[in-house]
C-alpha cells in the first residue's frame, strides 16, 4: 500500500520525492498535470488492488480465488525480478561498475536504488511469504485435527 499511497499523493498533484522516479516524472506532472494525475490514479488504484486481492482470496472474500492466487504469485514473481535486478542494476551504476553511455539522473537512480526497487523486491518477498503461508492445505496442517 505504500506504493498506492505514494502514487496516489503524486495523483493529486504532490511533488515530494517525485524526482526519485525521474526527470520525466517532474516534467509530466508539470506539463500535463491532469493526465499526469489520472494516470497515475489509476496506477494508484491497480497497486491497491494488488495489495488487497491475495489477502481477498485467501479469504474467500473474492470470486474465483484459485484464479487471484495464481494471478498473485505471478505477481510476487515479477515484483521479486524487477525489484531485484533494478535495484543491482541501480547501485551498479551509482558504484561507477555500470556506465550509461547517455549518462544517468542521479536523484532518480538513487531513489530507484534505495528507494523505490528494494520496496517493490520487499513487496514480492512478501507477497510470496504470505502465499506460501496462507496456502490452504497448509493452514489446514496448522490448524491440526478438530
Amino acid at each position: 500500500m505504500l506504493h498506492a499511497g505514494f502514487s496516489l499523493y503524486w495523483a493529486l498533484g504532490g511533488p515530494w520525492l517525485l524526482d526519485t522516479v525521474g526527470r520525466w516524472a517532474v516534467q509530466e506532472s508539470t506539463e500535463s498535470p491532469v493526465r499526469t494525475g489520472l494516470l497515475l490514479g489509476f496506477v494508484a488504484l491497480l497497486k491497491a488492488a494488488a495489495a488487497v486481492i491475495p489477502t481477498a482470496a485467501a479469504y474467500g472474500r473474492i470470486r474465483w480465488p484459485g484464479l487471484w492466487r495464481a494471478v498473485s504469485w505471478v505477481g510476487a514473481a515479477v515484483l521479486v525480478l524487477y525489484g531485484g535486478a533494478n535495484t543491482v542494476v541501480s547501485n551498479a551504476v551509482l558504484a561507477g561498475l555500470i556506465r550509461p553511455a547517455a549518462g544517468y539522473d542521479r536523484t532518480a537512480t538513487i531513489g530507484h536504488a534505495w528507494l523505490w526497487d528494494p520496496l517493490f523486491l520487499l513487496w514480492g518477498v512478501a507477497l510470496l511469504g504470505y502465499l506460501m503461508l496462507s496456502h490452504s492445505g497448509r493452514r489446514k496442517h496448522l490448524e491440526g485435527p478438530r
